[in-house]
């Protein structure tokens, strides 16, 4: 039950080095930490829309197919 070996000793040195040393602060270290699981998120997000199949969507009509549209709905309706 003797003392603390040399790993123990290097192991407590940069816990204390972490929370106290100059620009190696909690809140910086959390706040980094923090930006890297939002970019993870992100890239995962980015792999899903890529891996999406593309929505069908209906193609664009062009201008007389548009025009034939109205002159169709401008015409009375005969009841028979």
């Amino acid at each position: 039950m003797g003392g603390f070996s040399i790993w123990h000793w290097l192991i407590v040195g940069v816990v204390v080095l972490l929370v106290f040393g100059g620009k190696g602060k909690i809140s910086d270290i959390m706040g980094d930490f923090a930006k890297g699981i939002k970019s993870f998120k992100k890239g995962l997000a980015d792999d899903e829309d890529k891996t999406a199949p593309p929505a069908a969507s209906e193609p664009a009509k062009t201008i007389e197919q548009g025009a034939q549209t109205a002159e169709k709905a401008q015409e009375p309706h005969k009841v028979g």
